[in-house]
């Protein structure tokens, strides 16, 4: 039974008071969350240290958004794999469409990352998804497609325990419009098939993949009923800890 994993990503909100806050109310409430699903947040770098103090004791487990991918040096505004383990966290997200969109980041960078990352203790949360023209001009298999292999491709079925998939709709990230149930899972089932591909059928099934498009209480239930979906990864949501924890309570 492949893990269930609600992942909030607070992106660049909050103050580092307001992520202590948001993560104690998190923390509070995560007692009532069923014992197979896990519950992730992702603060920002500078809040991270206080994050993790804030969740010490809790099921909460703690993600960065980004790592950077060289081990350490002259890396002005870097922060490596080790700072995160060293921070306290336990994942961190690779491959988000802002990384691609605004940072230039390709998928031959994103192997470098996973690597490191991989090596340093750190589970991968990894980012593929298709953006509006691309959808619009139905080749958003071929391009999720593409993205999973060229960066998974390059691990064994064995890294691969250590790494989730989300799965975002780009067009769909902070526009309020959400991938049907349907059209969710057939990128889901997809994305399976190509692991199946590659790992075999036992390892893709065992893969957590997430839904990262605008995910909410309202939808959640009927997006976490497909059967290739295991969870989320939240946005907005997850800035309310009565939000994330209600999409959490939707399996």
């Amino acid at each position: 039974m492949r893990k269930k994993i609600v992942a909030g990503n607070w992106k660049m909100n909050t103050s580092v008071q307001e992520g202590i806050e948001l993560a104690k109310a998190v923390a509070a409430k995560a007692g009532e969350i069923p014992a197979g699903v896990e519950l992730i947040v992702a603060p920002p770098f500078t809040h991270l240290v206080s994050v993790a103090e804030a969740l010490k004791g809790s099921k909460v487990a703690l993600s960065a958004q980004n790592c950077a991918d060289k081990e350490k040096g002259a890396y002005t505004g870097e922060v490596s794999a080790d700072m995160l383990v060293s921070a306290g966290c336990a994942y961190t997200i690779l491959g988000h469409s802002e990384r691609r969109q605004y940072y230039g980041e390709t998928d031959a960078k994103l192997v470098d990352k996973v690597r490191l990352a991989l090596d340093k203790g750190l589970k991968v949360i990894l980012c593929v998804g298709e953006n509006l023209d691309e959808r619009e001009a139905g080749r958003h298999f071929d391009v999720v497609s593409s993205q999973t292999k060229a960066v998974l491709y390059n691990f064994s079925a064995e890294e691969l325990k250590n790494i989730v998939i989300a799965y975002e709709p780009v067009w769909a990230i902070g526009t309020g419009k959400t991938a049907t149930a349907e059209q969710a899972e057939e990128i889901h089932a997809c994305i399976r098939k190509v692991l199946a591909d590659k790992f075999g059928a036992q390892a893709a099934d065992d893969t957590t993949i997430l839904y990262g498009g605008s995910c909410k209480p309202s939808n959640a239930k009927e997006l976490f009923a497909q059967p290739d979906i295991d969870g989320g990864l939240i946005g907005g949501a997850a800035l309310k800890a009565d939000d994330f924890i209600a999409i959490a309570l939707s399996f």
